[in-house]
């Protein structure tokens, strides 16, 4: 008699088969679609490792892109050694080995950024690469490097320290306060003259927009610089938070709903008193901006991930690479050639009118920082604020955020909803341990 083994498949479905199972036997247990399962589960294991290995792909090859710290400490060691350039980070960069290169940070290939530590300190490292056409050999032009010329004064190099800051900040009474400032930085061994190395130097300093924001703005709300060599420049660590962490990496961000990514930025984020004095710290640097010593500044990348706060949470600005003084933007927009105005843009979301009779951009920008600051407020701060200041609070920053008008004809409104802003705020926090 043929004995018969049970095979359980389901709960509730036995099949009774002999221990030689026969081909009739497998298409009742599969139901004839054992094939086709077989083929999905392989589509989708191949579809899981193609998918997989181009993610790892693209990280890697935007990293080796953009991280390319080694590329500018050869160049600058390079300089270094020839005696072109000169500067307080050299020596320990290039000789002694004391400057340690940690986390890369850059967002852009031009501009390289990393975490590090130097002389005991948690510091940034910032350094501009120029692109080569031989991506084995990058080398940037000397040209960087070719001014001041051998022969050159110091007073030649004031006039031409004083005619650079004139063309870009306009032309002020402080300024001569600042060229001063630019000299003191040079002289960085403190012997009381600059070299011609020293001067090359902080001259191809003076090129990178946020060197020049560094010294004119105050460094209770950017970064101290620490030191340089050549065009590299160390400031301090990255302050302890930073709202860029709440802000999701793009590729995650683009999968998630807008309210389910706002839920989590808010989850990363401080307390909302906390929240609240990080917001009157920005406020006051949107003031600084309208009313600084060295004339006036525009925000042309208005994001949390520009924008940071310390271990105490005063506010500091994370990246002013993207901070443009006015006049350097009149100069790119003026007389630029639109059609729309979109076609009239600095940076991000730096815009101005375009004349479309004439087919040229204006210089006067249409939204002010505050305006685009209080964009950003109205999701950071309304989530979670006390119930007996949100309605007030929601309506102050809806007025803030729709400012329209050219920048430079909305003085006094702006500064009335700015005092305004700071003053709900202040309020609210104030006698409390988070003052």
């Amino acid at each position: 008699m043929e004995r018969r083994v049970s095979w359980t498949f389901l709960p509730g479905l036995v099949l009774n088969c002999s221990p030689q199972i026969s081909a009739s036997c497998i298409t009742r247990i599969t139901g004839g679609r054992l094939p086709g399962l077989r083929a999905r589960y392989v589509l989708l294991i191949w579809l899981g490792i193609f998918v997989g290995s181009w993610m790892v792909y693209v990280h890697y090859s935007s990293y080796s892109e953009l991280c390319r710290g080694h590329v500018c400490q050869v160049v600058i060691c390079d300089q270094y050694h020839k005696g072109i350039i000169s500067g307080s980070v050299c020596r320990d960069l290039c000789e002694l080995n004391r400057v340690e290169w940690r986390a890369c940070l850059s967002s852009a290939p031009g501009q390289q950024v990393y975490s590090g530590r130097w002389q005991d300190k948690e510091v940034t490292i910032k350094c501009g690469i120029q692109e080569s056409f031989n991506p084995k050999a990058p080398r940037r032009e000397l040209v960087l490097f070719d001014k001041p010329t051998r022969g050159t004064s110091i007073k030649e190099f004031r006039e031409m320290t004083l005619g650079f800051l004139k063309a870009n900040l306009g032309d002020l009474p402080s300024l001569p306060a600042l060229v001063g400032q630019v000299l003191l930085v040079a002289d960085f061994n403190k012997d009381s003259r600059v070299s011609l190395a020293e001067a090359k130097s902080v001259w191809a300093l003076l090129q990178r927009n946020e060197f020049l924001l560094l010294l004119s703005l105050q460094e209770e709300h950017a970064s101290q610089l620490l030191g340089y060599c050549g065009d590299l420049y160390v400031t301090e660590g990255t302050p302890h938070g930073s709202w860029h962490r709440a802000a999701l990496p793009p590729t995650l961000r683009a999968l998630l709903p807008s309210a389910l990514h706002r839920a989590v930025q808010q989850w990363l984020s401080p307390a909302w008193p906390w929240r609240a004095k990080i917001a009157i710290g920005l406020l006051e640097f949107v003031e600084e901006l309208f009313h600084g010593a060295y004339g006036s500044f525009y925000m042309c990348d208005t994001t949390l991930a520009n924008v940071a706060y310390t271990a105490t949470y005063d506010f500091k600005m994370a990246d002013l690479q993207q901070v443009a003084p006015e006049a350097t933007v009149r100069r790119f927009l003026q007389g630029r050639h639109c059609e729309q105005s979109s076609d009239c843009t600095y940076g991000r979301d730096c815009r101005a009118p375009c004349d479309r009779l004439m087919r040229q951009c204006k210089g006067d920008l249409i939204q002010p920082n505050l305006a685009k600051v209080c964009e950003l407020l109205r999701d950071y701060l309304l989530p979670g604020a006390p119930a007996n200041l949100g309605e007030e609070l929601g309506k102050q920053l809806r007025t803030c955020a729709t400012l329209s008008g050219l920048a430079s004809q909305v003085e006094a409104h702006h500064s009335l909803v700015l005092s305004h802003l700071k003053t709900l705020l202040w309020k609210e926090i104030s006698n409390t341990k988070y003052s």
